[in-house]
């Protein structure tokens, strides 16, 4: 089982603390992602220490993990791409703005490219249909309206910020 650390525990009992005492189980999230946030990614063994600490059933912590796409299960790049393939987003070539990604990467959706920068990864809606087709970087950075030619321009410049020293 996952270990964590006195200075984590402490940062999960701070968002304990803001739920009544008999809803602990509220904080989970906000614990998912301070997992993820120290390790990279939500193992199974970080979801059942999780549970242990808010008094859940593991299979509760689990299907919180599952059902939000921006908790990592597995280990991932230096940069998530998430590009939404909902149907507005397919109207407006959100399918072929993954496909393009895929063949520039050089990997299938879920997959990592191999010097370890980039996973790429479907989403459902993203909630700004009218940008289509957009994609998230990293769960933070929104980026609409995204033509090949500004996947392109997005992909080039990560790999230079990367090369920066």
């Amino acid at each position: 089982m996952a270990e964590f650390s006195q200075a984590t525990r402490a940062r999960f009992d701070r968002e304990v603390a803001k739920y009544p005492a008999d809803q602990k189980q509220s904080a989970v999230m906000a614990c998912l992602q301070i997992v993820q946030e120290e390790q990279g990614h939500v193992s199974p063994e970080s979801e059942k220490a999780v549970a242990d600490h808010l008094g859940m059933a593991p299979m509760a912590v689990h299907e919180v993990t599952t059902f939000y796409n921006m908790y990592n299960q597995k280990p991932v790049g230096r940069y998530k791409l998430n590009v939404c393939t909902n149907l507005p987003c397919q109207l407006r070539h959100g399918t072929q703005a993954l496909k393009h990604l895929e063949h520039k990467l050089g990997v299938h959706m879920g997959g990592t490219t191999a010097d370890g920068l980039f996973t790429l990864q479907q989403s459902e809606c993203l909630g700004a249909c009218a940008d289509a087709p957009v994609m998230l970087v990293n769960d933070i950075h929104m980026c609409s309206f995204m033509s090949n030619d500004k996947l392109d321009q997005l992909i080039e410049g990560l790999k230079a910020a990367e090369a920066q020293p």
